[in-house]
């Protein structure tokens, strides 16, 4: 049995921010969708630039399909009491191509480690609490080549099977159509192409 193709995920929609205070210290959240590590540093830099006197700038994020790649930083914070309660957030809203750095300004007043990881977790709650989410899926453009006795089932076919024509081209002597369609939907695609009548078939590109 193949294993399951996995084609999308949830993630944030639009950046949000959150707030939390407690005995003087104020956290800030800010939350992002990112494509990779690159983005992830350029949100980084901007928070560290626009909040230059802030103690902390801990945050975590989370990126891939399966979720397996991610980074929790405490940021000078006592081991634990940061990063990891804001990556559990990105993780308990079902989130990835997530991050959220949370900004402390120090009040004053330690907080121990249990009201730090409790602010920590506040906060990105703040940031993620009723955030509007979107489900992106990744795609594959494929080309079909196929006879024009072919064409009318194949077109019946493709308006049920989430594939869209993006182009068609009837100038040759036969038709050339220019599909988008999820990953996962690629092997039942492929599964159909047994009729010999059917020339060609190219992938290309990813598409999002």
């Amino acid at each position: 049995m193949s294993a399951e193709i996995i084609d999308r995920y949830t993630t944030l929609a639009e950046p949000r921010e959150g707030w939390y205070k407690e005995k003087g210290s104020k956290f800030i959240a800010y939350a992002y969708e990112v494509e990779d590590e690159e983005a992830i540093q350029l949100y980084l830099e901007e928070l560290r630039q626009l909040h230059f006197k802030a103690r902390h700038h801990c945050y975590a994020w989370r990126l891939g399909l399966d979720k397996t790649h991610y980074r929790a930083n405490d940021d000078g914070e006592p081991s634990g009491t940061a990063g990891r309660p804001i990556l559990g957030q990105i993780d308990s809203f079902g989130l990835t191509h997530c991050l959220i750095v949370v900004v402390r300004y120090f009040g004053g007043t330690k907080l121990g480690t249990s009201g730090l990881k409790t602010a920590y977790k506040a906060a990105s709650f703040e940031a993620l609490n009723e955030a509007p989410t979107v489900v992106r899926i990744l795609k594959q453009k494929v080309k079909l080549f196929l006879p024009y006795p072919l064409l009318s089932d194949w077109m019946n076919y493709l308006k049920g099977a989430e594939m869209d024509i993006k182009s068609s081209d009837y100038a040759a002597e036969e038709v050339v159509l220019t599909l988008s369609l999820p990953l996962s939907r690629l092997p039942e695609l492929q599964a159909r192409l047994d009729d010999p009548l059917i020339t060609d078939i190219k992938t290309e590109g990813l598409e999002e």
